[in-house]
């Protein structure tokens, strides 16, 4: 019986080969076996090819290698076991891939930063010196941090008729800086970087503090610190602000990681508005070599769907080749 390493090479073969236009021969198998690397550090998450790769997160990252990709992201890492992310380390080394991203803390509805109390406090410098750990064991460089909720009225209380938040929004920005000050007392000495993602209100995640690419830098500038940067997340800050060229070019020196999806929909590129290799030949135009995570559901179901992800991928990845 052949094993699953095997079958798994010549599902990926087959897709590779789709992907990339080469034939297939009546046998079924793939004249190129492996597909060629994207010319960016594209990074797939869990789940994303598990029709094609099955359910195994190991098996699932195989895949990935094998159709060219050369990163993974994965937001919900520290929920595996210690265990399985030793061997998630370990299979990310013996491929030559990335570690992207995992989600080291994030508030969405809670004011955590901007009006921070005993037990937020605590629960922050918690997760990320859990961080500072898993990190260590997957060879992360980057954890993503979402620092909470404006502070805002309650809608019940009888104040609310003046609108406006509770705290006024300078002290809730000198009380965000301070608190990833004190996150970075945690993360730099391990050289672990807390990327900051500004986040859209109108489509996912209305009242969170950070929404524009100028306010994560003013905050990053603030902290001053090797280990705060930006998670430029184009999806979200097309929304937002759009001018997404300008707005990467003038926030440079602060962005660390990117990742994508189109708009609307959040799916992958040519499903929306969003001109991705034009965006993508910018970041390779200013020597990008860092991971592009793929954070962004899939259009299409099945193994159709999942062979479409790796088809836009290549088509916006080929203007390297003008």
């Amino acid at each position: 019986m052949l094993n699953r390493r095997i079958l798994l090479k010549s599902a990926a073969a087959a897709t590779a080969a789709l992907a990339s236009g080469s034939a297939i021969a009546e046998n079924g198998q793939a004249e190129n076996a492996v597909a060629e690397k994207f010319s960016l550090g594209y990074a797939p998450h869990p789940g994303m090819f598990k029709h094609s790769a099955g359910k195994d997160v190991l098996d699932q990252i195989r895949f990935m290698a094998d159709q060219g990709f050369t990163a993974l992201e994965y937001n919900g890492l520290p929920s595996e076991t210690p265990e399985m992310q030793t061997k998630i380390g370990n299979l990310l080394q013996q491929l030559e891939m990335q570690m992207g991203v995992f989600v080291a803390y994030g508030s969405f509805d809670k004011p955590t930063f901007a009006r921070p109390d005993e037990a937020s406090t605590a629960e922050i410098m918690a997760a990320m010196k859990n961080a500072v750990e898993v990190a260590a064991r997957v060879g992360a460089k980057w954890c993503t941090v979402v620092p909470g909720s404006i502070d805002q009225q309650h809608p019940d209380s009888q104040w609310n008729k003046y609108g406006g938040p509770r705290l006024a929004t300078g002290y809730q920005t000198a009380n965000v800086i301070d608190m990833l000050r004190r996150c970075v007392d945690v993360i730099e000495p391990h050289d672990l970087v807390m990327v900051l993602e500004p986040l859209n209100w109108y489509a996912n995640h209305g009242g969170v503090f950070l929404q524009r690419s100028d306010q994560a830098y003013a905050l990053c500038r603030a902290v001053d610190s090797p280990s705060c940067k930006i998670l430029f997340d184009i999806y979200h800050q097309q929304i937002t602000e759009g001018n997404l060229i300008e707005n990467i070019d003038a926030c440079w020196s602060e962005i660390a990681y990117f990742q994508t999806g189109d708009n609307p929909g959040r799916k992958e590129p040519y499903t929306g508005e969003i001109n991705y290799r034009n965006v993508f030949d910018h970041l390779r135009s200013k020597d990008f070599a860092g991971v592009i995570g793929m954070e962004h559901g899939n259009s299409r179901p099945g193994i159709e769907g999942e062979k479409q992800v790796i088809q836009a991928y290549r088509t916006a990845d080929a203007g390297h080749q003008k």
